[in-house]
């Protein structure tokens, strides 16, 4: 009998922190590293929530809370999405919990049998299918084509749809490739949903305040652009939707761990019971620190999108240097879609040999270990020929970026 479960072994280590850790590990040993791998801004945690973790803590705000969250928090998010999406939620359907991973792992082990499937779009995040086969269920992979900016069509979904569907996972702007559903595009996807109301919608809106600017994208009223949400142009599937965020990116509070839900009732109370029975609640001063984030952060939400845009039109126009080495320039998030297909096939000098490059896991291994820059390789997400860069970083940094990639074309033969 052996000591460890066989859930266990579907277990895989995040490729994106084990890159990290290998580029800090080079980092450590005197290299200069450039690591563009974990999706975090490189901005501070705003002020304001900082301001009310610390004051939380000095009033002694540091004790147990409802395991689901605060009520006031939980208020402060219902409103703000009722007024993004148009609808009408109570602090009774929001759950707060130890951030959106999270979330998004214990809404899978609330509503995943043994062998249901989950449809995931590719390129995916690179946690969806290991949080869906620890739930029990299959992923059900759907590639999503270059030519259709890598989302998902309303065929493709109708196509993955069996008996045994029991969820679908949009992700818009889309880690990793920044890329958005428009509100037809969107529309299109909910016609098929409808047909089938036993299906689950997992949207992750994480990124959806941090956009850029587009003559589609509406404002919400606090004069921020927005992602279009499956919510806004089908609101008669809210019961079969569940809308996911949290701090950590629009707030740059990741290491806080703040992420919630909205969704109907009945779910929303499994998830309230499975946290008093798993997590307990959120840290006490974070929950006040991102209440101050959500009624106080305005400004500085304003800044950040303002300085990310300017950094993402400069490395944009900086990698229009590179030869063999394309991308597509994000609409939101942080990140940059990197197509190394190009580049398959050749080789390079690498420990004293010659190294043929057949994978972008090759390619990357490659830019870490002798050219000091780490990305994450597209099969990680489910896509090969590709890799995610994540731009959250100083100019400095990314100017290095991108020479070093330049110095890898020339070498290539």
């Amino acid at each position: 009998m052996s000591l460890f479960s066989k859930r266990s072994e579907l277990l895989k280590p995040s490729p994106t922190l084990a890159l990290a850790n290998k580029a800090r590990e080079l980092k450590e040993a005197g290299h200069d590293v450039i690591s563009l791998t974990v999706g975090e801004p490189d901005w501070p945690s705003f002020q304001v929530a900082c301001d009310a973790g610390i004051e939380a803590i000095r009033s002694g705000f540091t004790k147990y809370t409802a395991a689901h969250g605060i009520p006031e928090l939980r208020a402060e998010i219902a409103k703000q999405t009722s007024d993004d999406l148009g609808l009408s939620y109570t602090a009774g359907q929001v759950i707060v919990a130890p951030g959106a991973k999270f979330v998004i792992y214990g809404l899978l082990q609330m509503i995943l049998n043994e062998g249901d499937e989950v449809i995931i779009p590719s390129p995916y995040w690179v946690s969806y299918p290991t949080m869906a086969e620890m739930a029990g269920g299959r992923p059900v992979i759907v590639t999503c084509e270059e030519q259709e900016k890598f989302l998902m069509t309303p065929e493709q979904l109708e196509k993955a749809i069996t008996p045994k569907t029991k969820a679908l996972i949009l992700c818009s702007p889309s880690n990793p490739t920044g890329l958005l559903y428009t509100a037809e595009q969107l529309k299109a996807l909910a016609t098929v949903l409808k047909k089938h109301p036993h299906i689950w919608v997992l949207s992750d809106d994480i990124y959806n305040k941090l956009v850029f600017p587009n003559a589609s994208l509406k404002k919400n009223s606090h004069g921020f652009l927005m992602a279009p949400h499956l919510l806004q142009v089908a609101p008669e599937l809210r019961d079969q939707v569940v809308c996911i965020n949290g701090a950590s990116k629009t707030y740059s509070m990741t290491g806080w761990r703040a992420g919630w839900a909205l969704g109907q009732d009945k779910l929303m109370k499994l998830m309230a019971d499975y946290l008093s029975q798993t997590t307990s609640n959120l840290s006490s001063p974070t929950q006040k620190a991102v209440l101050a984030a959500l009624q106080k952060g305005d400004a500085e939400l304003a800044s950040s999108i303002d300085k990310l845009t300017v950094k993402k039109d400069w490395y944009k126009s900086q990698l229009e240097s590179l030869k063999k080495i394309s991308f597509v320039a994000p609409e939101g998030a942080f990140y940059f879609w990197m197509n190394f297909k190009k580049c398959l096939g050749q080789s390079v000098e690498f420990k004293g040999a010659e190294r043929k490059l057949l994978s972008t896991k090759d390619i990357a291994e490659v830019l870490l270990e002798k050219y000091f820059l780490a990305l994450v390789p597209g099969e990680e997400f489910g896509a090969p020929g590709f890799a995610r860069i994540s731009y959250a970083a100083t100019q400095s940094d990314l100017q290095k970026s991108v020479d070093r990639l330049l110095a890898f074309e020339r070498e290539l033969q």
